[in-house]
């Protein structure tokens, strides 16, 4: 009687252990699909640049201020309405050919411009700067 019941104990055991590998394997799947997805959508939207508003959009005006880092600017952008995310714009400035050239001023930016736009304009390169600081 007890060599029966030492074999349903092992056995329920083994099942249990089974089941915990099973759970623990479908988490993992589960896990990384979400990780892939996550990494796509931010991979998108650094690549996919959109504006906020298409057509006309709003202008807004923006006070970029000496000692703002590329992070202080995108998070004055993304709080006026100008772009979606601040994380997103850090890197695509990082990945541009206006790294390091945004300059302290005040802008007058529009709602409809995308974010390559955005940082031509802040850099210098185009025109639609009201006064330089």
């Amino acid at each position: 009687m007890g060599d029966t019941r030492d074999r349903v104990g092992k056995a329920g055991v083994f099942v249990a252990g089974g089941a915990f590998r099973i759970a623990l394997y479908v988490c993992i799947v589960v896990l990384i699909i979400w990780i892939g997805r996550v990494s796509y959508q931010f991979g998108h939207d650094i690549f996919d640049q959109q504006p906020m508003s298409p057509g006309e959009g709003q202008e807004i005006t923006v006070v970029i201020k000496e000692d703002d880092s590329v992070y202080d600017i995108a998070k004055t952008l993304e709080s006026k309405g100008l772009i979606e995310d601040a994380k997103v714009f850090w890197v695509q400035e990082k990945l541009s050919n206006y790294k390091g050239k945004m300059k302290p001023g005040t802008y007058l930016l529009s709602t409809a411009y995308e974010p390559a736009r955005l940082m031509a304009i802040i850099s210098g390169d185009a025109e639609q700067e009201v006064t330089e600081q």
